[in-house]
């Protein structure tokens, strides 16, 4: 592994599963102490939750942004004890995940992020119950047929609906009013979409509908002490390498209401000269997405203990 051209990838939300991290925890001090932590910071047994559910408390915005946030940097830190000379040249997450990076990067420290990300996930699901939002996957239209799709249903229905991710070739998500999003998954299939589904959520992430949870998110983030970053951490809103505070800042502003540009991001790393990717947090959706993006890259999800050994062995 050329650590010079590897790229650190964090999750965001829908990568949480029953028990993420729970292996971590037993295996490692060091993990079993972030989680620990986090209990102590929050206020409640985060730990119980991530490691035994149920799933659907897991599955609370305000509980799963935290959840996903904690498991990402627990993994991190058992990596970077047992592998010290593991510092990727740049860092990205997925929406929640891009918390994840800025901590492992060097730029937010875990306690600060952890109230930080806390306090959004709490926003945005207050934000969902005032004015209830919904999400839908798009798969198998390219992307300026979703935007100009969104534009025709936001004029026709006076309602908004945006799209929120363009996750990889082939897959995006939407984001808006309800009705909105169902009128879109209708075109969508007329217009030859392959898959257009609702997601599991009851909040438009990345929409004009986060603008409430964005403004009170902004008043958190000021007071937030932010460093510069020891390694690039590639923004969702640009799609560029974040590499002072004020960039941060800047992103952080506007990330919650704008789209996440995550094919871009990647292009944006490749285009800088990474080979590799290593997922580190629950699941394997940027695993996926990666493929999809460029199938000659080098992938690796650190999503389990067992997958972390395999990984260290591969590296002897």
């Amino acid at each position: 592994m050329d650590w010079k051209t590897c790229a650190a990838l964090f999750p965001g939300q829908g990568s949480q599963i029953v028990g993420m991290g729970a292996d971590f925890a037993r295996e490692y001090a060091i993990a079993r102490d972030t989680f620990g932590q986090a209990d102590e910071i929050l206020g409640f047994e985060l730990s119980r939750i991530c490691f035994n559910g149920p799933r659907g408390q897991l599955d609370q915005t305000n509980v799963t942004q935290p959840a996903l946030y904690v498991c990402a940097i627990a993994i991190w830190r058992a990596l970077r004890q047992l592998l010290p000379s593991a510092q990727p040249a740049w860092m990205a997450g997925h929406s929640l995940g891009e918390f994840s990076a800025l901590t492992a990067a060097g730029a937010l420290s875990f306690d600060e992020g952890l109230r930080l990300v806390h306090a959004r996930g709490r926003f945005m699901q207050g934000a969902g119950e005032v004015i209830p939002g919904a999400m839908a996957a798009i798969l198998a239209l390219d992307i300026a047929q979703v935007v100009s799709l969104c534009a025709e249903v936001s004029a026709d229905t006076d309602e908004t609906v945006v799209l929120a991710n363009d996750n990889c070739p082939g897959q995006a998500v939407v984001s808006g009013h309800i009705n909105a999003v169902d009128s879109l998954i209708e075109r969508a299939t007329a217009a030859g979409a392959r898959r257009a589904v609702k997601l599991a959520v009851s909040v438009a992430a990345h929409s004009p509908l986060m603008a409430s949870a964005s403004e009170s998110f902004q008043e958190v983030a000021q007071s937030t002490k932010f460093s510069p970053p020891k390694v690039p951490v590639v923004g969702n809103v640009l799609a560029q390498p974040l590499e002072t505070v004020a960039e941060i800042r800047t992103e952080l502003d506007q990330q919650l209401t704008q789209s996440v540009r995550w094919t871009e991001s990647m292009q944006t790393l490749i285009d800088e000269g990474a080979d590799a990717f290593i997922e580190i947090g629950s699941g394997n959706v940027l695993t996926g997405l990666t493929r999809r993006i460029d199938r000659s890259k080098r992938r690796v999800s650190l999503n389990s203990v067992e997958a972390l050994n395999a990984f260290l062995e591969s590296l002897a």
